[in-house]
């Protein structure tokens, strides 16, 4: 397979995302994005090699090697120093473009919380040249596409190549992801990451359930102490993460469907159609019907 060759030497972006070839770009990018808890990097090094501060150690990214962040406040990224000869390729999206994969992911996939974990811990390794040719194949894409500021639908098709490279870039960690068949031993050594992970998993089978109080009792816990575990892991608390979830999958339907407003709330498991208008708009700042217009235009 003949590898497509750019030559941007540039740096573009939107507020959703950003992508660089350039060592300044990098640098632009860490100071005001890379190191916010909510966006997810993608970082091929071409050349060179460069030592990044992330997760309490210093991780060196070789030549030849991918290095993924996925979005956690644990794991920013922090001082770096890059070789003389240091070249790369970057692409980094807003983590709502993330967030509405594994909603979707999740659904689907039962070990989806352990892959992270695992990806977060070992987040470099060596491209298959397929996946190779994928990373370059999209990245020429949103090249392009940003370089083109009078498409009528840029900022949706951006959007769409964006998840599309996001999603190839999932599929194949997941093959990478190795989980611990033996999770559930956890709880003797370590009870909170425990309860965490089994707080994900209810979250996963009944997300209709939008009340802390409901999974703290099935996890035979308070309220109050399942959501500490949850801030003190992952720094959102147990509401937060149910509030996420329900957004995700609101916004999915508002964005994906052609569903009327009821029979949205009636899958969703709302009261009524009013009570998901009224959340709707307190989480996306608009009613369902003027969400679902402004991503149509």
């Amino acid at each position: 397979m003949r590898r497509i060759l750019i030559h941007t030497s540039m740096t573009l972006s939107t507020d959703y995302l950003f992508i660089t070839d350039e060592c300044e770009g990098f640098r632009e990018c860490r100071e005001t994005r890379t190191t916010s808890t909510t966006t997810m990097t993608v970082l091929l090094c071409e050349d060179g090699f460069i030592d990044v501060y992330y997760h309490g150690a210093m991780l060196r990214i070789n030549k030849g090697e991918m290095f993924v962040r996925i979005p956690d406040f644990r794991y920013a990224l922090g001082p770096y120093e890059m070789s003389p000869d240091f070249a790369l390729k970057q692409v980094t999206v807003d983590a709502g473009v993330f967030d509405q994969i594994m909603y979707e992911h999740m659904r689907i996939e039962p070990n989806w919380y352990p892959k992270q974990e695992y990806i977060k811990e070992h987040p470099t390794f060596v491209l298959s040249e397929a996946s190779k040719e994928f990373f370059y194949t999209y990245y020429h894409l949103l090249t392009l596409q940003l370089q083109d500021t009078q498409t009528a639908y840029r900022s949706q098709i951006l959007k769409l190549i964006a998840r599309g490279a996001t999603m190839e870039m999932l599929n194949y960690l997941d093959k990478l992801a190795v989980v611990d068949p033996n999770i559930i031993d956890r709880k003797a050594t370590n009870a909170s990451d425990y309860t965490f992970y089994e707080f994900m998993c209810l979250l996963q089978k009944h997300p209709h359930e939008r009340e802390v109080q409901w999974y703290a009792k099935q996890l035979g816990i308070t309220p109050k102490y399942l959501s500490e575990i949850c801030r003190d892991r992952s720094g959102k608390a147990a509401g937060e993460w149910i509030a996420d979830i329900t957004i995700a999958e609101l916004k999915y339907y508002l964005r994906s469907t052609t569903l009327p407003i009821h029979e949205i709330a009636q899958v969703m498991e709302f009261p009524n159609a009013s009570f998901f208008c009224q959340y709707t708009k307190k989480h996306t700042g608009q009613t369902p019907n003027h969400f679902r217009r402004a991503r149509a235009n």
